[in-house]
């Protein structure tokens, strides 16, 4: 059980678990876990970590978007965002690549969740492992990780 699903547990928020193999040749973990799964891309979120200001923030965006590092900047009342390297956004995180979740890290980080989730009953996310997915409401996991849900993706 990884640190995600313990998370969710304790919290006694409804979430399911989805599992597939990962394939180490996959280029998107993201469109990936969609694909196998057969669940709509615009429902499953990957999960980044970028620094704003050089703090350390996570963002979610849907796995076909690609974040604006500009609206998360503004979101976070920062002046710059640039996307994290991924040495330090495992050893913040306590994932790896492809499994970092937003539940569960070694320490809580400011997150934002793409407004696109507001539309949704259910988001899918890493678990915590490449092959594992969680799925919960959007509100479930503003309320877990303290999060907001901002735009993140230019329409």
């Amino acid at each position: 059980m990884t640190p995600a699903v313990q998370a969710a547990k304790k919290a006694k928020v409804k979430h399911r678990l989805l599992s597939y193999e990962h394939d180490p040749k996959a280029e998107s973990y993201g469109l990936e876990a969609a694909e196998l799964l057969g669940l709509p891309a615009a429902q499953v979120f990957k999960t980044l970590l970028a620094l704003v200001d050089e703090q350390p923030v996570v963002a979610m965006v849907p796995v076909a978007h690609q974040l604006d590092l500009k609206f998360l900047a503004k979101a976070h009342g920062g002046k710059k965002a640039v996307m994290c390297p991924p040495d330090k956004a495992q050893r913040l995180t306590g994932y790896v690549l492809g499994g970092i979740s937003p539940l569960g890290q070694k320490k809580r980080l400011p997150l934002y969740l793409d407004s696109s989730a507001e539309a949704l009953d259910e988001i899918y996310m890493s678990a915590g492992r490449r092959g594992l997915e969680i799925a919960m409401a959007p509100e479930d996991l503003l309320g877990l990780t303290g999060g907001k849900m901002v735009s993140l993706v230019r329409d």
